[in-house]
């Protein structure tokens, strides 16, 4: 289990998800930085570089802190050849089986496997992986084809092989292999566009909350928020939520997004605004200042908001911003 925790653990905190998934084999970022973070919070555990490293001073820092690097082009390859140790390297070669964004062709795999086992700091075998780009889209025969290719490209080596990502783990039994990746599915979120998490069996890691500060009643007809997206169709009542885009709360979010107010259903009013959010409780009684706004968690879905802002789950986690205070409960 190499659990994928890079871009700050999509969202929900590098170093606390670490700690919380401590049993996993192995641990994924995606930079040198988010790297050293962990090792300097305490972590032992193997750290994979998806990126691999950028330049000798990075491969230094790989080789000082017993990070495993991606190896993904000729620029990589060289620097490794180029290495003195005394360190050796776990390596892992990436495979461009039909994502066409980082690795080795399958023309390419042999003469890139060649100079890796060649390479005298490097331990052998080596591992090999390869990335599905189309695993969320269980029909569509692209990642049957990466998986075949991946394994054809990869006959004629023996290390572990990595393959499958949430999507891959959940869909594509056939890409399971040694290592499995699982990434957004950690944080109880569906990769499917056509599901949420709840129905795969997932729950949510983060529950993104706020409070009341305002209550305002308008008339029939009234416009609420800049630009005057929404416009009162009855007297109306109108709670303002302390949370806006600053704080990571998507600004296209429409009118009509599900938001939670004291557990009860209701939607967003107006257009998001920096620090503010206008939601229509018209239909809930005792509303007040000071009650709880759940703007996605348990009760709201991640993927509803991001849907209903024409965007994906993962952005909204990545993007919740500096000045959200952020704690730690037990589920």
């Amino acid at each position: 289990m190499l659990a994928v925790i890079k871009a700050n653990a999509y969202g929900h905190g590098l170093v606390t998800v670490a700690e919380a998934l401590s049993a996993a084999d192995a641990f994924a970022v995606a930079r040198v930085e988010e790297a050293i973070a962990l090792r300097q919070a305490g972590c032992r555990s193997r750290i994979i570089l998806l990126e691999g490293v950028r330049d000798a001073l990075e491969l230094e820092t790989a080789a000082r802190h017993a990070l495993e690097p991606f190896v993904h082009q000729d620029r990589q390859l060289a620097l490794l050849e180029a290495w003195h140790g005394p360190q050796i390297f776990r390596v892992w070669l990436k495979i461009d089986s039909g994502m066409h964004r980082l690795g080795f062709t399958p023309a390419e795999v042999p003469a890139a496997a060649a100079r890796l086992g060649a390479c005298k700091f490097v331990a052998q075998p080596f591992q090999l992986a390869t990335h599905l780009a189309d695993a969320e889209r269980t029909e569509h025969p692209g990642s049957r084809a990466q998986i075949e290719g991946f394994a054809a490209a990869t006959a004629s080596f023996a290390g572990e092989r990595s393959v499958a990502n949430s999507a891959g783990l959940i869909a594509w039994p056939a890409a399971r292999a040694d290592w499995v990746r699982p990434g957004i599915m950690l944080y109880g979120i569906s990769p499917f566009a056509d599901k949420i998490g709840s129905d795969l069996g997932l729950r949510p890691v983060m529950t993104f909350e706020t409070r009341i500060i305002a209550l305002k009643d308008v008339a029939a007809g009234d416009c609420v928020g800049y630009g005057g997206t929404w416009t009162a169709s009855g007297a109306s009542r109108i709670a303002v939520a302390a949370v806006g885009y600053g704080d990571g709360y998507p600004r296209a979010a429409r009118n009509g997004t599900p938001v939670s107010v004291n557990g009860v259903a209701a939607v967003i009013a107006g257009r998001p605004s920096m620090d503010m959010l206008t939601i229509d409780v018209s239909g809930l009684p005792g509303v007040a200042v000071g009650d709880r706004v759940e703007l996605w968690g348990c009760k709201v879905p991640v993927e509803r908001v991001a849907a209903a802002a024409g965007t994906i789950a993962y952005e909204l986690t990545c993007r919740v911003g500096r000045r959200v205070n952020f704690t730690t409960r037990e589920p």
